[in-house]
């Protein structure tokens, strides 16, 4: 048995959405569900793909937070269960994607570049991808 997850049921829609926040930004993008890594691009999916994710970023869902590290010299957030805080994609914007007042996951940009910067225009990116992934689960 799995957990059910509302997001989980979108897996294919949001793979296509993070290929193209990828694509868009250059960044790597994530998308999450409460639990695991639904979707990844532009990064290394065996590392991020289906890991559960940290207990900060479970507590930034359960706060309704938007994180930004606005660059390297930040300390980023942990994304999986098993992330070593090594310094790489320290420069991070986690949007939550709400839908009907709850938090179902995370939208995710991490740069790629080790002294890359997050500004206000990955946080819109992300915050219109949280939107439009919520409204879907709204209809």
């Amino acid at each position: 048995m799995k957990k059910y997850s509302p997001i989980g049921e979108l897996s294919e829609f949001a793979a296509g959405y993070a290929e193209t926040l990828s694509k868009t930004t250059g960044h790597i993008a994530c998308i999450t569900d409460k639990d695991t890594i639904i979707a990844v691009s532009g990064g290394s999916k065996k590392e991020f793909l289906e890991q559960d994710v940290s207990k900060e970023l479970e507590q930034l869902m359960e706060d309704k937070e938007v994180y930004t590290s606005t660059e390297n010299s930040d300390v980023a957030m942990p994304i999986t269960k098993n992330d070593k805080q090594e310094r790489k994609n320290n420069a991070q914007v986690v949007y939550p994607i709400v839908s009907n007042g709850d938090t179902i996951g995370t939208v995710i940009l991490m740069s790629k570049e080790p002294n890359g910067k997050m500004n206000e225009v990955e946080k819109k990116v992300a915050q219109s991808a949280a939107t439009f992934l919520g409204s879907q689960m709204d209809i």
